[in-house]
C-alpha cells in the first residue's frame, strides 16, 4: 500500500491480465454488524481488509463481541440483541456505513436496555448529515443528543434509563438523502420486532435502492425476511430474531470493479482482455449494473457467474446521458470515462454525491477540469466534454478513495483519440497524472495501485528512473532508498547485486579471476528484494552482504566485462511501474543512460571513513579509522581507473557533495531537483 504524499502515474498505454477484487465494502460492513447483533457465531470469509471494516471490527470488540481472526476469515460471536457494554465511546473514522448503522442499532439498544454511547468520526464525518435518521429514531422514543452541530455527528445515544419504544405507528424516514438511513433502521429494528410487526415508511423516492436490496438480502441470511412494498414501505415481521447463519462469504466489490471495467473498455484488446475475478452475473450488488452503462459507452463485456472480462469495443467511447440513481458510487467512474469520448456525457440524479466522503460533485468537476475537460456542474447532475488538449494534472483526492481510484484512469490519456489497432509504441506522447494522498484508497481497496500496476503497462521510456551513483561509503544507498520511499518507486541497490554475486562465488569456491565461472553464477542469480530484506536462493542474506570481505570481492569481480553483462539484464528488470531509483557506480552512465535525473553523490574520504567507522563500531566490529580511509582511497582509485565502466559522473549528472549534509537535507535536495523536472508546475 502506498503511503507516500503523492504518487505520479506515467502515461499508461495498455492493460491485460487478471484482477482479483477485494471483498465488497457494502457487504462486509453489513455482515459485520449483523453478526455482532445476532445470536450465535458467524464466520465471515473473504472479508474486505480496509479502514472502514477495521473501525467496525474495533467497535464490535468494544461492545463486547468476540472477534477472532483466522487468516482471511473472521469469526464473530454476537450479542444476541443484549448489551454487554452499556457505555462506550466509538470512533468510526470516515465510514458512513458504520456511523449510520451503529447509530441506529445503539440508539435502539441503548433506549431499551439503559445504555449510553457516543458515536464520532473524522472532521469530514461530522459534516455528513444524519438528521433524518436521528429524527426517525427520536420519533420511536430513543433519547439522542447532538454533541456538535445539529443534524450531524458526533452523537450521544441513550441516557442510561430504560425506555419503551413507540412501535405501533410506522417509522418514517426521507429516502432522498441517503439509503444508509433506511439500512440502519432495517438492521436496528429487527432487534425490537418481538411482539408486533414493525413498519418503516419511506417519504419520497428512495435513492440507491440496490444498496437497500443488499441489506434485505443479508437480513434474510440472518433469518429475518422483510416484506418490501415497492420500496416505499418495509415490514419487519413480529417474532423476528437475528440468528447467525454460520459460514458466509463476501463477494468481490462491484464498486471497485468499476475501475477495471472502465480500464478494460479503454485499454484492453479483444485478444488480451482484462479479466476481473470475484464479481459476475450472480452478484447481489446493484453496482453490477455499471456493466450496462459501460456497454452503452462501448465496452465489450463477457459475464461469467463470478467473473467478468472486458475489452475495447467502440472507440472512442460513446458519450451518454444516464440517470445514475441506481449506481451513485460507480457513476463517478463514468465521469472519468467521459474523458475518452467525443461528445457530451450527462450524469443525472447524483445529488447524493454531495454528502459522501467529500462533496463529490464539486470535487469531480474541479479535477476533471484540471485534466482539460469542459465541465458543467449542477445541483444533481454533471456534464463533461473531453479535453481538446490533455494537461498534466495534480489530482487532489479530498481524502476520498473513489476520487483517487477514478482519476488513475486519466493516466491512459495517450490513448485518447487513437485508432483501436494502434500499437502502444505508435501512440502520441501522453502526460503523467499526480495523485495526492494515494493512501486514501485504504478505505476500501488498500492495494489498488499495486493491482493497477500489475495489469497496466507503459512504454519503457515513459517510466521514470532516478540514478544515484558515487564512491564507496558516500551514502548513496541510504539516499536512494529514502528517495524511492518518498516517491513510492522501486529501489535497486546495484551494490547488493554485485555483493550477492560475490557471496555466491564464495559459497561455491569460485576464484576471483575466473571470469567465465563468475559470469555463469551472475547469470543464474536467484535474487529478490522483499521490503528491507534481500533474499539469495530463498535465504535472507541482508546482513551477510554487508561483510567487508564480501564487499571487497564484489569490487574485484565487478571489473569483469562478462560479469557486468550478465548482471545488466537483472538490473534493467527493476525498471517497472511506477518508477525506479537505482544506486551504484554506473547506473547513470551505463545501465540507465536515459534516466530523467542522475545524481552523483560525493563526500571526502575523511567523512566517508568516519561514517564507515561508526557503522562498524555500532555493530560491535572493531575498526581503525585511518585504515578505513586508506582502504576507501585505494578502492576509489581502483574503481576510477578500471577499464570497464570506471566510476565517474554522467555528463548530465547533478553533483551533490554531502560531506556536510544530513541525509534529510540530501533527500530534500534530490526531491527538489526531481520536482523541477516534472511537468506539473
Amino acid at each position: 500500500m502506498f503511503s507516500t504524499r503523492f504518487l505520479d502515474l506515467p502515461p499508461l498505454v495498455s492493460a491485460s491480465g487478471t484482477v482479483r477484487l477485494p471483498g465488497s465494502k457494502s457487504i462486509s460492513n453489513r455482515l459485520l454488524l449483523l453478526a455482532g447483533l445476532s445470536e450465535g457465531t458467524t464466520t465471515i470469509h473473504a472479508l474486505l481488509a480496509s479502514d472502514d471494516t477495521q473501525v467496525m471490527l474495533d467497535a464490535l470488540r468494544t461492545l463486547g463481541c468476540s472477534v477472532v481472526l483466522e487468516g482471511e476469515a473472521v469469526r464473530i460471536t454476537g450479542l444476541g440483541g443484549r448489551l454487554v457494554a452499556v457505555q462506550a465511546d466509538l470512533f468510526l473514522g470516515n465510514s458512513g456505513t458504520s456511523t449510520r448503522s451503529l447509530s441506529a442499532a445503539l440508539a435502539v439498544l441503548g433506549a431499551t436496555q439503559g445504555g449510553r454511547f457516543t458515536i464520532r468520526g473524522v472532521p469530514r464525518m461530522h459534516e455528513r448529515p444524519i438528521g433524518d435518521l436521528v429524527d426517525a429514531l427520536r420519533g420511536l422514543g430513543c433519547p439522542i443528543d447532538y454533541a456538535g452541530n445539529d443534524g450531524f455527528p458526533p452523537l450521544r445515544l441513550g441516557d442510561g434509563a430504560v425506555h419503551t419504544l413507540r412501535l405501533d405507528a410506522p417509522i418514517r424516514v426521507r429516502g432522498n438523502v441517503s439509503s444508509q438511513f433506511a439500512t440502519g433502521l432495517l438492521q436496528a429494528l429487527c432487534l425490537v420486532a418481538i411482539e408486533q410487526d414493525v413498519v418503516i415508511e419511506v417519504v419520497g423516492e428512495l435513492i440507491s435502492k440496490p444498496y437497500v436490496e443488499i441489506t434485505l438480502n443479508l437480513l434474510a441470511r440472518f433469518g429475518v425476511a422483510v416484506r418490501n412494498d415497492g420500496w416505499a414501505r418495509f415490514t419487519i415481521p413480529a417474532g423476528s430474531r437475528l440468528r447467525a447463519p454460520g459460514d458466509v462469504h463476501v463477494e468481490g466489490d462491484a464498486s471497485s470493479a468499476s475501475y477495471f471495467i472502465a480500464l478494460g473498455a479503454i485499454a484492453a484488446s479483444r485478444e488480451a482482455p482484462l479479466r476481473i475475478e470475484g464479481m459476475g452475473a450472480q452478484s447481489i450488488q446493484g453496482d453490477l449494473r455499471f456493466v450496462e452503462a459501460a456497454q452503452a459507452m462501448g465496452a465489450h463485456v463477457v459475464l461469467g457467474d463470478r467473473w467478468t472480462e472486458v475489452s475495447r469495443g467502440r472507440w472512442p467511447l460513446q458519450a451518454i446521458t444516464l440517470d445514475c440513481n441506481h449506481i451513485p458510487d460507480a457513476a463517478m467512474t463514468l465521469a472519468v470515462m467521459a474523458l475518452y469520448t467525443t461528445g457530451t456525457t450527462r450524469l443525472t440524479n447524483i445529488a447524493s454525491w454531495r454528502v459522501k466522503e467529500t462533496d463529490r460533485l464539486k470535487a469531480m468537476a474541479t479535477e476533471l477540469r484540471k485534466c482539460g475537460a469542459s465541465v458543467c456542474e449542477g445541483a444533481d447532475f454533471i456534464e463533461i466534454n473531453p479535453p481538446l488538449a490533455w494537461q498534466a494534472a495534480v489530482i487532489h483526492t479530498y481524502d476520498d478513495h473513489r476520487v483517487a481510484m477514478c482519476f488513475s484512469l486519466a493516466a491512459f490519456n495517450a490513448m485518447a483519440g487513437s485508432q483501436p489497432d494502434t500499437a502502444p509504441h505508435a501512440l502520441p506522447h501522453g502526460v503523467p497524472v499526480r495523485v495526492l494522498d494515494p493512501h486514501c484508497v485504504a478505505k476500501t481497496f488498500p492495494d489498488y495501485f499495486e493491482t493497477l500496476f500489475g495489469v497496466a503497462s507503459a512504454r519503457l521510456q515513459d517510466i521514470p528512473v532516478i540514478t544515484v551513483d558515487g564512491p564507496t561509503a558516500s551514502g548513496k544507498g541510504t539516499l536512494a532508498s529514502a528517495v524511492a520511499k518518498a516517491l513510492g518507486y522501486h529501489f535497486l541497490d546495484s551494490g547488493a547485486v554485485y555483493r550477492a554475486t560475490a557471496l555466491a562465488a564464495m559459497r561455491v569456491g569460485a576464484r576471483a579471476d575466473d571470469e567465465q565461472h563468475l559470469a555463469q553464477l551472475a547469470g543464474h542469480l536467484d535474487l529478490h528484494f522483499t521490503g528491507t530484506a534481500i533474499l539469495l536462493s530463498g535465504q535472507d542474506v541482508t546482513e551477510t552482504l554487508r561483510l567487508e570481505e564480501v564487499g571487497a570481492l564484489a569490487s574485484r569481480i565487478s571489473a569483469w566485462p562478462l560479469v557486468r553483462a550478465a548482471l545488466r539484464t537483472l538490473q534493467v528488470s527493476f525498471h517497472r511501474l511506477p518508477g525506479l531509483v537505482a544506486d551504484g557506480r554506473d547506473m547513470g552512465t551505463v545501465i540507465f543512460p536515459g534516466a530523467r535525473l542522475k545524481v552523483f553523490l560525493t563526500a571526502n574520504a575523511a567523512t566517508r571513513a568516519e561514517r564507515r567507522h561508526k557503522q562498524l563500531i555500532s555493530k560491535g566490529i572493531p575498526a581503525n579509522i585511518d585504515s578505513l580511509r586508506a582502504e576507501l582511497e585505494l578502492r576509489d582509485e581502483r574503481d576510477q581507473t578500471r577499464a570497464v565502466s570506471p566510476l565517474k559522473p554522467a555528463a548530465d549528472a547533478m553533483l551533490l557533495d554531502n560531506s556536510a549534509l544530513t541525509i534529510e537535507a540530501s533527500v530534500d535536495a534530490v526531491l527538489k531537483a526531481w520536482e523541477q523536472r516534472r511537468p506539473f508546475g
